[in-house]
């Protein structure tokens, strides 16, 4: 079915197509269009339910009241809950929002960002993979708004908006030491970005601080695409090979599933025999018995800092990069309390 054109509101209103056009991008005042013949262009427009070609509005204007939002994977529930944040925020502006995950997977990302910039999107929100830099770098250098979440390139100037991993890291694994666990194991994943990198840091250090021993043994590193049975398996042999062990400390939500779903199989019982942390909080964790201890992102604060500098620099760009770190929180629940 063919859609309604400017010009066909026009032949029913009696006026040009460039008066219509005018009127519906908010000039008509600007260009002394009166107010009567303004309501009646902006009634027939509703009628004939008129909805603008934003490519075409985007070659006249320079803007397509679009934003483009890259994410690891929008079916993980901390980038599915922050992607809805940032939609309702962008909303609030006018703006609409296209999604893309990149599975990081840097030729995906490389494809997804071709795809945004064919449609002509005002801004850039991105959760960067490995090797995105020089492709960030180039949008830089087309004066595109762009926005780097949950993590970012530290040889990079850009606007960011993450939270302190290094920080909920370093609390999470304090935590389980004053509980009275000695020997604390990690999973995370095998990646060198810098928020896993922070969050492996953080839990080293924190022993350090504690004095309680450290080896490169308690560490279990999973590659990003391993899929659930396999890294169950995994995570099965690693924690069974691992002498006394009385903790674990999860990197991400999903690694902490993986594990729940490993502990459970081998008959441990969490909370009793073993004591069990996650970075970001997941309903699985507050449902489940015991409920799981975690290190919780403020969604809501990060979708809406993200906007508010997007909106900002859309408007007034930035001589000096917005860089943002937000403050994680330990939710302490029964998996990880006194060790008895």
């Amino acid at each position: 079915m063919k859609g309604i054109s400017i010009k066909d509101i026009a032949k029913q209103a009696g006026v040009s197509p460039t008066t219509v056009s005018f009127v519906l991008n908010g000039k008509a005042k600007e260009k002394r269009i009166s107010e009567q013949v303004s309501k009646k262009i902006q009634k027939i427009a509703n009628r004939l339910k008129y909805k603008p070609n934003q490519l075409a509005r985007g070659l006249r204007t320079g803007k397509t009241k679009t934003i483009g939002l890259i994410v690891e994977d929008i079916a993980n529930n901390f980038f599915a809950s922050l992607a809805k944040v940032v939609e309702d925020e962008a909303d609030k502006h006018g703006y609409k929002v296209l999604y893309g995950s990149t599975e990081d997977n840097t030729e995906k990302a490389k494809g997804l960002l071709e795809v945004l910039k064919y449609r002509q999107v005002d801004g850039y929100i991105i959760t960067p993979t490995k090797n995105l830099d020089k492709d960030i770098e180039q949008l830089k250098s087309a004066a595109k708004p762009i926005i780097l979440m949950d993590r970012y390139f530290p040889h990079v100037s850009s606007n960011y908006v993450v939270v302190d991993n290094y920080k909920g890291a370093y609390n999470a694994t304090s935590h389980l030491i004053k509980q009275g666990y000695k020997k604390i194991a990690v999973v995370t994943l095998a990646s060198d970005q810098v928020q896993m990198k922070d969050r492996l840091e953080g839990y080293t250090q924190a022993l350090k601080d504690h004095h309680v021993p450290f080896s490169k043994t308690l560490v279990k590193r999973l590659p990003f695409d391993l899929d659930r049975v396999h890294s169950n398996e995994e995570i099965k042999k690693f924690l069974t090979s691992v002498k006394d062990l009385d903790a674990v400390f999860f990197a991400t939500n999903y690694l902490g599933i993986y594990g729940i779903e490993s502990i459970r199989s081998l008959g441990w019982q969490i909370g009793k025999e073993i004591g069990v942390v996650s970075f970001d909080d997941h309903d699985i964790f507050r449902l489940h018995s015991p409920a799981i201890t975690c290190v919780s992102q403020p969604i809501g604060e990060i979708g809406r800092r993200i906007v508010d500098v997007l909106m900002k620099e859309l408007n007034h760009p930035f001589a000096t990069p917005q860089q943002i770190v937000l403050e994680p929180e330990l939710i302490v629940r029964e998996s990880s309390m006194h060790k008895g």
